[in-house]
Parts: C-alpha cells; sequence; structure tokens
C-alpha cells in the first residue's frame, strides 16, 4: 500500500473508531444512569461513589471521574449533605481533606456495585474480549 492510502485507510479507520468509542461511551453512561436513577442518585454522585474506593483527596477523586475538581467538589458536597461521606484531615497534607465513605455511604455503594454488575454494553463480549478491548483502548490512549 502505498504512503497515501495508508493515511487515508488510518484516516478513514480513526473516524470509524471515533464514532463507535463514542457509541459504547454513550452506552455505558446509559447503563450507569439508569441504575444510580433507581437508588436517588445522579449519575455523577454514582460515578463519584463507585470510584471512592477508599479514603482519598478531591483531585484524586476527580481524576477518577475524569472532571475538574471543581466540578468533583459540586457533587462531593451534595454526598456529604446526605450523610453518604465525611471529609477528614489528610494525615500528611494540612491542605488537604480526605473523602471517606459513611456506614451509609459504604452501604449505598455496595448496593450501587451490585446493580452496575447488571448486564452492561460489554455482556456481549467474553472476558477475553473485554480485555482485549481495554489493552487495546489503553495503548491508543497512552500513544
Amino acid at each position: 500500500m502505498d504512503p497515501v492510502d495508508a493515511r487515508e485507510a488510518h484516516a478513514t479507520a480513526e473516524r470509524q473508531l471515533c464514532g463507535l468509542v463514542t457509541g459504547l461511551a454513550r452506552r455505558i453512561a446509559d447503563h450507569v444512569r439508569e441504575r444510580a436513577t433507581r437508588l436517588d442518585l445522579t449519575a455523577p454522585q454514582a460515578t463519584a461513589l463507585r470510584e471512592l474506593t477508599g479514603p482519598m483527596t478531591m483531585r484524586e477523586l476527580a481524576d477518577r471521574m475524569a472532571c475538574e475538581p471543581s466540578n468533583a467538589t459540586f457533587v462531593i458536597d451534595k454526598l456529604e449533605s446526605q450523610g453518604l461521606l465525611e471529609r477528614h484531615p489528610h494525615p500528611t497534607d494540612r491542605r488537604a481533606k480526605q473523602l471517606i465513605l459513611t456506614p451509609a455511604g459504604t452501604e449505598l455503594r455496595e448496593r450501587l456495585l451490585t446493580l452496575l454488575k447488571e448486564e452492561g454494553p460489554l455482556a456481549g463480549l467474553s472476558l477475553a474480549e473485554q480485555g482485549a478491548l481495554q489493552d487495546l483502548l489503553q495503548r491508543a490512549v497512552t500513544r
């Protein structure tokens, strides 16, 4: 294949993959949103609960949520007002606070994780196929 044809083929593949990845992201977001609604949560609140796997700072949580800390703060304020998490002083950084789930937050997180395990957009793929897809996407993102 000559270089011009190869560049055109890559451009076409990128355009098609962009559409597929966008569509998959939309389906996954819909899956999360629908399950969150069952628990009277917004999708961002559900994402925060899902990603809050232990004590972490607002910056760490925002990175896991793929959003700016200011956006995460709004979500965390709401979860805190509902008694689902608390802010505690960071043990080594006086400027930072650690986010820690309350018992009610831990229980709600477990219920959410159970709902998220219901058949989702990737259910038609085997675990090996899901792993291969994740590996390929990770390589594309970090290249």
